[in-house]
């Protein structure tokens, strides 16, 4: 099979119309009418990323967070993102990702999230204003099948994300946790949303300090970026094998987490 039926596969899956308008993505580098080899798939295009593709013999990576982000006037190899590029070209490895139309996908990063949350009938926060495809849009709230405390509900979300520090607010209010809305990555802007939707408990991947304050009534946690859009992977790996069940899919080995705890 070709590679572009693969990325037609993942883009009837995220169409590429859903992602917001600062976004980047969908085909990064390459030429798609080469057979594919194999896909390697990843948060992050990295040096390393495309070295263990190589190794595989694989010709085509598959990221959630674009390669290319803001244009480049040289590629003279002075930063990772030019030797990614360089590299890429040279081993002719196709470069494709989906970012913010799988973030906004009715059964994308945040639904994602849900299942392994075990949140029940979740619903999109946001609907993605003009789309036709019912439940796409930012982030997505549901129920709990039973009542946590706070604690729970944060030791819950540790251990269900491996996370290594959880950031949380104080709510002045105690309250038992069941409704719970979310947005993998950089969700601060859906708090407010969370809160009309009546959610108990909101999660993200990261939140600026004073984005922490003003929720009494709403359990805000923040987990890290990576940590919360690590499941991706697995999801790119459901949509493929299920397409292409013969093709060699494997996720990328490689730790792209820039961030490490003490």
């Amino acid at each position: 099979m070709k590679i572009k039926e693969v990325l037609n596969a993942l883009e009837r899956f995220a169409p590429l119309p859903l992602q917001d308008s600062f976004d980047n993505a969908g085909l990064q580098l390459g030429l798609t009418d080469a057979e594919v080899s194999g896909a390697l798939l990843c948060l992050d295009v990295t040096e390393a990323v495309l070295d263990e593709a190589i190794s595989l013999g694989y010709n085509l990576v598959l990221s959630h967070h674009p390669l290319l982000f803001h244009g480049l006037k040289s590629i003279s190899g002075s930063n990772y993102i030019e030797r990614c590029v360089m590299k890429a070209i040279k081993h002719e490895i196709v470069v494709y990702s989906a970012h913010t139309n799988l973030d906004n996908a009715p059964e994308g990063v945040n639904w994602w999230m849900c299942q392994k949350l075990g949140i029940q009938n979740p619903k999109v926060l946001e609907p993605k204003e003009g789309s036709l495809i019912e439940n796409a849009g930012a982030g997505m709230v549901g129920e709990l099948p039973r009542a946590y405390s706070q604690m729970e509900f944060l030791k819950l979300v540790k251990e269900t994300f491996t996370v290594g520090c959880v950031l949380h607010n104080q709510p002045s209010e105690v309250r038992e946790i069941r409704r719970v809305a979310l947005c993998g990555g950089a969700g601060a802007f859906l708090a407010g949303e969370a809160h009309q939707k009546g959610a108990d408990a909101f999660i993200t991947g990261e939140m600026k300090y004073h984005e922490f304050f003003g929720h009494d009534d709403l359990l805000v946690a923040a987990i890290g970026h990576y940590e919360s859009e690590q499941y991706t992977l697995e999801l790119f790996k459901n949509i493929i094998e299920k397409e292409f069940p013969g093709l060699s899919v494997q996720l990328t080995s490689v730790r792209t987490n820039p961030i490490y705890y003490l």
